[in-house]
């Protein structure tokens, strides 16, 4: 059976394949939404990745959605079945951000991103797992249980947006709406082996993902959101989708993201950047970092394996922490901060100058390619103080908060950051590389993603 008009491939194919297959009449959105409920029962059970789900309301999207098509209608994501993250306000589901004192907490209204997806005919099968007030690189809380890694379930998918990661790369999802802090987008797809976006900080609209019963994010938490998907094609429909001003914010008016910056491979400048002063990194990781560069070299780009440019790495992370740090103890329940406010001010002195050092890098390359997060997916960690945990890389131990150490570079930085499938482990493990680029310019690091695809062996 072809991949047009078998649903089971149409949704591992992802949604942009998806969507132009149910535009040209090739399947039903009732058949492709049926097919997505089968995968989910059969496979999700021992996976424990859609947690929350809604099969009735998106049975009867999906029967819209038809409708919709009958009469000539064309939407980018009409019919497309997908899920969202568990602490996206979905009216009429819960939103609990894995925390036993909201478990009953329903908010009436949806986030303006899931507006936005479902007025783009999205069909909402449901939402996925997080960890405990999203605050974990794997996901396991108490009120939905433990997600497990769709290769190996002694493993973690990676978090906070870990479950949407396993419903993707298991084809239960054409596409996921996600979230990132600290790698929250980015650590779960290389470790499952999908595509993710972080998009430049203020692009992608963030009313109604916030704490349950809030409406939206502390100031100066510098949280986005974005899509996880099955191929670059996937990000650029999604992007296209949820990008814009909020009106509750800003006035509406044009909008419209640049062009990526080169469109053949040898018009490409890249710098390559595997080593981490905060961070172990492993050798698999290094040589799948590594490998990209070689790929993209043979295609004809300029590939740098150092700049002065760069600006310091620790520093880009020491900076982050604090800025995260100080804007959640300040938010806790009981929490206050214990910075000054002139230790405050001095901090974003701090990333300012650092900024400016990225829009000079920016200057001389079109990105940078980095590991997403420094090792491979790791076995499931239970130790409930975050201090005394460790990971082994390669044999050393390192520090558990380590993990973050590649996100804060564009995440400080507000940049937008693709991470693309970049091999495997010895071990059978998916790896991804990461692709930082310089601000607003999303479609680049989306394009440069793409390019890397075609590359691959």
């Amino acid at each position: 059976m072809s991949t047009t008009s078998d649903p089971k491939a149409l949704l591992a194919a992802g949604a942009a394949r998806s969507a132009k297959a149910l535009a040209a009449r090739e399947l039903t959105a009732a058949q492709l939404c049926e097919a997505a409920i089968a995968r989910i029962e059969a496979l999700d059970g021992a996976l424990n990745a859609v947690v929350v789900r809604d099969f009735d309301r998106a049975r009867r999207q999906a029967a819209d959605a038809d409708a919709a098509l009958a009469r000539g209608e064309r939407r980018p994501l009409l019919g497309v079945p997908m899920t969202v993250k568990e602490a996206f306000n979905v009216a009429g589901l819960p939103t609990c951000w894995g925390l036993p004192p909201f478990r009953d907490f329903v908010p009436p209204h949806d986030a303006v991103a899931v507006q936005r997806l479902k007025a783009a005919g999205a069909v909402i099968l449901g939402k996925t797992n997080v960890p405990p007030a999203l605050a974990d690189w794997q996901c396991d809380n108490r009120v939905y249980g433990r997600t497990l890694h769709p290769l190996d379930p002694l493993r973690t998918p990676g978090g906070s947006s870990g479950g949407g990661a396993v419903a993707v790369a298991t084809g239960m999802a054409a596409l996921e709406l996600g979230s990132d802090l600290t790698g929250s987008l980015r650590v779960p797809a290389s470790f499952c082996g999908v595509y993710a976006h972080k998009p430049s900080a203020g692009l992608l609209p963030t009313r109604g993902f916030a704490f349950p019963g809030t409406e939206e994010a502390p100031a100066g938490l510098p949280s986005v959101i974005g899509p996880i998907g099955h191929c670059a094609d996937d990000l650029l429909l999604a992007l296209g989708v949820l990008a814009g001003p909020d009106a509750a914010h800003v006035a509406r008016g044009c909008f419209a993201l640049p062009a990526p910056r080169r469109t053949a491979a040898k018009e490409w400048r890249v710098l390559l950047v595997t080593a981490h002063p905060k961070a172990a990194v492993a050798a698999e990781v290094r040589a799948a970092i590594e490998g990209a560069g070689r790929r993209l070299a043979n295609a004809g780009a300029l590939v740098a394996e150092a700049s002065d440019l760069l600006p310091d790495l620790a520093e880009i992370g020491d900076t982050y922490d604090q800025t995260v740090q100080t804007v959640l103890a300040h938010v806790e329940p009981g929490g206050r901060s214990q910075m000054s406010l002139r230790a405050w001010f001095d901090l974003f002195a701090t990333r300012t100058r650092i900024r400016a050092q990225l829009r000079a890098l920016f200057t001389q390359f079109d990105a940078v390619l980095c590991p997403a997060v420094g090792c491979a997916a790791f076995e499931h960690v239970s130790e409930p103080d975050f201090c005394k945990r460790t990971l082994t890389v390669d044999g050393v131990e390192t520090p558990y908060d380590a993990l973050g150490a590649w996100a804060a570079l564009a995440s400080l930085g507000g940049l937008p950051a693709t991470v693309v499938p970049a091999g495997f482990t010895k071990g059978g493990l998916p790896l991804g590389v990461q692709i930082v680029g310089p601000y607003f310019e999303d479609r680049s690091t989306i394009a440069l993603a793409r390019l890397l695809t075609e590359n691959s062996a």
